[in-house]
């Protein structure tokens, strides 16, 4: 059995560069267009905040719990959460359905779209300078990386919301 790799993401380490939501729209597109990236880094500029979001690919994804064709399914190679387009009925559920944001609307087809790990290779962690999105094996990053990076997100999250 293949072990499962994940995107761990480290909010303290986040430039703002956006280097990760270029290289991921380049991937995938064959452009460098942020609005068409898979990852998002959410951003206060007044309080130099910057958090990088991206599909999570849960154990127990509720993206594809809420999707009533079952056009949402787990790649065995990759562990990634994925879309069949040729399934998907654009209703837009499992974009509602995910608490992380890990599910977007591509600005020129409309569409639903999610990290798909760039098939095991995603580019958001190769190019990302600082390693605030890296690539790694779920079993090194460890529980206790989990709780670290998401206490410093809840702390961080308030000061990227409007007021």
């Amino acid at each position: 059995m293949k072990t499962r790799k994940l995107l761990a993401l480290d909010p303290g380490k986040c430039t703002n560069c956006r280097i990760c939501e270029l290289a991921c729209s380049f991937y995938h597109y064959k452009s460098f267009n942020p609005r068409r990236s898979r990852i998002s880094v959410l951003r206060n500029d007044e309080k130099c905040v910057s958090i990088p979001t991206v599909c999570h690919h849960c154990d127990r994804p509720l993206c594809q719990e809420a999707c009533a064709v079952e056009a949402i399914y787990r790649d065995e190679a990759t562990g990634a959460m994925v879309i069949d387009y040729d399934k998907c009925m654009g209703c837009n559920l499992c974009f509602t359905a995910c608490p992380f944001g890990g599910i977007s609307i591509d600005p020129l087809s409309m569409m639903v779209v999610k990290c798909d790990l760039c098939d095991g290779d995603p580019w958001c962690a190769k190019y990302c300078v600082r390693k605030a999105v890296e690539y790694v094996r779920a079993d090194k990053a460890g529980i206790q990386r989990k709780r670290a990076g998401f206490e410093k997100i809840s702390k961080l999250m308030p000061l990227i919301m409007k007021e």
